[in-house]
């Protein structure tokens, strides 16, 4: 802690580390040192925003370490109440496994339903199934079709994970978390802070209004551009799919 002297042009300041206090918040009368090493304080300082910090980073951290050696992948969403009998889950579980035969890693949010039959069939197919899951009050945990998986507290640092290790997104039947994820991706390629970066539509009875809301209203609106409308594809066949994965795959790697 060091106190400044008092100058017109300025009000007295404490110092405490890269934070500067003034007026009323230099009243303080404990420092830093102080209350890391007294144990008999109070224990409420692991829920306070310096601390949450910590535990980001520590997010980061690990999701770096585990996914750092991750090959090429493509990250896939779609919805958590997908029945293991309804016809997309089956479509999920085909699709894993074409991106294992294409030689694409599956990430997925790693949780049930249509998730879960993505990294399934990527696993059954002998592919990588990645799967990031999200501390959430009403799902379980990773699913038992995840050969490798990281768990989140933190949405954003998810999210970065998502996107940093994955070369396309692929969108299948979705709700909320879907639609978010795929604003995002759209908001990262447009803006340029990612490129060569497909998103891919993946259904065109569930996604095709929202396609044609896009380049009508949106567009028509003058609010994008017709090159943001082109940042989605809309397709029913996973070959098709597949293709523009690879195409995109292919161009990143020729700037590159």
């Amino acid at each position: 802690m060091e106190e400044v002297s008092e100058y017109a042009e300025h009000p007295r300041e404490k110092h405490l580390g890269p934070v500067v206090l003034r007026r009323g918040r230099r009243a303080e009368t404990t420092t830093t040192d102080q209350r890391l090493l007294d144990s008999r304080g109070p224990t409420d300082w692991v829920h306070t925003d310096p601390w949450r910090v910590l535990r980001i980073q520590a997010e980061f951290v690990e999701g770096f370490g585990a996914l750092a050696e991750v090959p090429r992948a493509v990250t896939v969403f779609g919805s958590a109440r997908t029945p293991r009998d309804h016809p997309e889950y089956e479509l999920g579980r085909r699709l894993g496994a074409a991106l294992a035969t294409a030689g694409f890693a599956a990430i997925t949010g790693g949780g049930p339903g249509a998730m879960e039959a993505v990294n399934r069939g990527a696993s059954e197919a002998g592919g990588l199934s990645v799967g990031l899951g999200i501390e959430l009050p009403f799902e379980q945990g990773l699913n038992p079709w995840v050969d490798l998986g990281v768990n989140f507290r933190y949405f954003f640092a998810r999210k970065t994970m998502f996107i940093k290790y994955a070369q396309a997104f692929i969108c299948l039947p979705g709700g909320f978390g879907t639609l978010d994820e795929l604003f995002e991706a759209l908001t990262l390629v447009q803006t340029k802070k990612v490129t060569k970066f497909p998103v891919v539509l993946f259904g065109r009875s569930y996604w095709g209004g929202l396609y044609d809301w896009v380049k009508n209203s949106v567009y028509g609106g003058g609010k994008i551009d017709e090159k943001d409308v082109a940042l989605l594809h809309l397709t029913d066949d996973i070959d098709d799919a597949i293709r523009v994965v690879q195409e995109a795959y292919k161009a990143w790697e020729d700037t590159h």
